[in-house]
C-alpha cells in the first residue's frame, strides 16, 4: 500500500476554500464585506506569487471567528460546503482518488487551509484523513491563533513526517498532486509527483523534470 497525497485548493476543487469562506463570513455579516474581501484578495495574490507569510493570512482570516465556538462554526461550515464547495469539486479528481483507492493506496489530503474547512470538504469528497492548519481553542472558543507547524511549503513536509512516524507509514511509492509552486518542496520529496492545473512556475518546473501534468475539470 502506497500513499496518495492531495493538495486541496485548486487541486481537488476549482477555488480556494479559505477565500470562499471569507466570502461566506462577509455574507454572514461577520466582517466589513468590501474591505475584508479586498484584503483577502491581496493576500491570496501574494500566495500565488510565492510571497505570502501564512502566519499573516491566518491571523487575518481567523479574526472574524474570535470568541466563536467550534460547534457554532461547524454548524455553518456544513451547509456552506454543500452549497458552495460541492459544485466546484473536480470530477477528474474524484476519478483519480477512486483509482488510487482501487489500487489499495491510502488517501491523504494535506492543505495550507484551516482544518475547520479542510476536514469537512475532504469528507465530502470521501477522504477521512487530513493534515491542515490546526486552530487554537481557549475556554471553548476560537482565540484567533494556530497550533503547531503550519502545513505550508516546507511545513507540509514537517507535518507529514510526523504523521508518517505516528502511523508507521513511509513515503515509498507515494504520489502527491498539487497545483502550486508553494508545494514544490513536497513534490520533490515523493516518488511520483503530479501537477494539476499548475501555476506558471510549477508548470515550467514540471515540464523540465518530466512530471505528469493534469488538466482536471
Amino acid at each position: 500500500m502506497a500513499l496518495a497525497i492531495f493538495d486541496l485548493d485548486e487541486t481537488l476543487i476549482a477555488g480556494d476554500c479559505a477565500s470562499l469562506w471569507s466570502e461566506q463570513m462577509a455574507r454572514l455579516g461577520w466582517v466589513d464585506s468590501a474591505s475584508f474581501i479586498k484584503r483577502d484578495h491581496e493576500l491570496m495574490q501574494a500566495y500565488s506569487e510565492g510571497k505570502l507569510a501564512m502566519e499573516d493570512y491566518m491571523a487575518f482570516s481567523l479574526e472574524p471567528m474570535l470568541g466563536r465556538t467550534p460547534e457554532e462554526v461547524d454548524h455553518l461550515v456544513g451547509p456552506w460546503v454543500e452549497d458552495y464547495i460541492e459544485p466546484i469539486i473536480f470530477s477528474d479528481a474524484t476519478k483519480c482518488i477512486a483509482e488510487h483507492r482501487a489500487a489499495g493506496d491510502r488517501i491523504l489530503v494535506i492543505s495550507a487551509s484551516g482544518v475547520h474547512l479542510v476536514k469537512p470538504i475532504a469528507e465530502r469528497i470521501g477522504i477521512d484523513e487530513v493534515l491542515a492548519i490546526e486552530l487554537d481553542v481557549a475556554h471553548g472558543v476560537y482565540n484567533g491563533k494556530t497550533v503547531g507547524t503550519l502545513t505550508y511549503r516546507e511545513g507540509k513536509i514537517t507535518r507529514l513526517m510526523e504523521w508518517l512516524d505516528a502511523e508507521g507509514e513511509n513515503l515509498e511509492g507515494a504520489s502527491f498532486y498539487s497545483d502550486s509552486r508553494n508545494d514544490l518542496p513536497l513534490l520533490l520529496k515523493v516518488d511520483h509527483p503530479h501537477v494539476v492545473n499548475p501555476d506558471p512556475t510549477l508548470l515550467e518546473h514540471a515540464q523540465k523534470a518530466g512530471w505528469p501534468v493534469h488538466s482536471w475539470k
